[in-house]
């Protein structure tokens, strides 16, 4: 990433506070990579996510889940990471939800390339286009590196995330930027959703970000017109920030 001449405010808090107006209740696919340049503040990110066992993704499926999460939203000095806040496990929850079934949608044919405003295109669900997207991109990993992704360095990572987004990786069965895509806009929702979900579980991106979450009650703060409000977060749950 270029470096900005003018002040401005730490890229992962410009990030979210511009997607959190953008993101809708289901996946509609995103356009850029997050973030995959700030350097992580620890190899490996665990948190919440380490304790979990998958419902939907196999092992080989939930490293690489780890792996492209820790790149798009890795832990640095503005606060904790993917991993850490539990993404991996909103998604992986998600697919056995009827979104993740593609329940939410008119799946029906005949299937054509059309502009994101004509809606959702593709014959695969989300599921779907987790999996085949995994087994494929392992499959190039293993042809290229002798390494799945998730054994790749960061480097290397970050290298292939821009050429899934970029258009300039693609597969048979999956589109590539599809792929990632559908990995982008679940890692962000991920990273805002409610705790309950099974993402930002510290609810950093909500403090981040300035965002009172479900408080019922607002009155002490409306003779306070544009000053930041000052308590922290609650979760639909009630559970309250750290």
């Amino acid at each position: 990433m270029e470096k900005k001449t003018v002040p401005q405010a730490p890229a992962r808090r410009r990030f979210l506070q511009k997607t959190l107006s953008l993101i809708p209740l289901a996946a509609a696919g995103g356009s850029s990579v997050v973030a995959l340049s700030a350097p992580a503040a620890e190899s490996q990110s665990e948190g919440v996510s380490a304790h979990y066992v998958p419902v939907y993704f196999n092992n080989d499926e939930w490293r690489f889940i780890l792996a492209a999460c820790d790149r798009l939203i890795p832990a640095d000095s503005n606060g904790p990471g993917a991993v850490s806040e539990g993404v991996p496990v909103y998604i992986d929850k998600q697919m056995e939800l009827p979104y993740g079934y593609g329940h939410l949608w008119y799946m029906q044919p005949p299937f054509a390339n059309a502009v994101p405003e004509l809606g959702y295109q593709s014959s695969l669900v989300p599921r779907e286009t987790y999996r085949q997207g995994i087994k494929a991109i392992n499959q190039h990993c293993q042809q290229q590196f002798q390494k799945v992704f998730a054994d790749l360095s960061q480097q290397q990572q970050e290298a292939l995330l821009h050429d899934l987004d970029g258009g300039k990786l693609t597969f048979d069965n999956v589109p590539g930027k599809l792929f990632f895509e559908q990995l982008l806009e679940n890692t962000k929702e991920g990273y805002l959703a409610d705790p309950m979900h099974g993402g930002n579980q510290t609810l950093a991106s909500w403090k981040m970000i300035g965002f009172p979450g479900a408080r019922a009650d607002f009155q002490d703060q409306m003779d306070h017109p544009n000053q930041p409000y000052p308590l922290g977060p609650v979760s639909i749950s009630g559970k309250r920030s750290v």
